[in-house]
């Protein structure tokens, strides 16, 4: 008896997170709700239809998994309306500094500190790092070095604890 995501986000957006891990079963149904609007309630016989706008997201290379034939190809075509490509972290250097401020501030607000930012030293590191886990590993580190830091400024030192530096590269004066 209880309302589903579907049913709520009738009349609004519905985002699916990581579509490109569904199992095949699963994108069966989904290609089934995205042409038809409807689905059927567990138990029930009368299908409910609903008016949603679906977004999606993935990290795989569904062109790839349809070739290998590990994702529906007709599901691809009908989540592929709009494709917004949005390149990893590590090709975008130039936003991780308006990122980390961004993620500092709400640190800032939530736990009531007064980190600044990052030292000149970490900050180069942190823009030079690779970051596979893109912007939510981002986030994570400046949580934990927030959580470590006891000067204004996260520190190299304290970064250090949660990515790799480059070869070769000081600690700066407490080494």
């Amino acid at each position: 008896n209880r309302q589903g995501l579907l049913e709520a986000a009738d009349g609004g957006t519905l985002f699916l997170d990581e579509v490109g891990n569904l199992p095949m079963n699963v994108q069966k149904t989904l290609l089934r709700f995205l042409q038809e609007q409807e689905f059927l309630r567990i138990g029930d016989t009368t299908p409910t239809k609903v008016d949603v706008r679906v977004l999606s997201a993935t990290n795989s290379d569904l062109k790839g998994a349809v070739k290998s034939g590990e994702f529906r190809e007709d599901l691809y075509y009908r989540l592929n309306v709009v494709n917004i490509h949005l390149p990893p972290l590590r090709e975008r250097q130039a936003d991780i500094p308006l990122l980390a401020a961004h993620f500092i501030r709400e640190q800032n607000d939530k736990f009531g500190t007064r980190v600044k930012g990052f030292s000149p030293d970490a900050l180069a590191v942190a823009c030079a790092y690779g970051w596979p886990g893109n912007i939510r590993q981002l986030k994570n580190v400046i949580e934990a070095s927030m959580a470590m830091e006891s000067e204004e400024s996260i520190s190299l030192e304290v970064l250090s604890q949660f990515v790799e530096l480059p070869e070769g590269e000081p600690l700066g004066p407490l080494s």
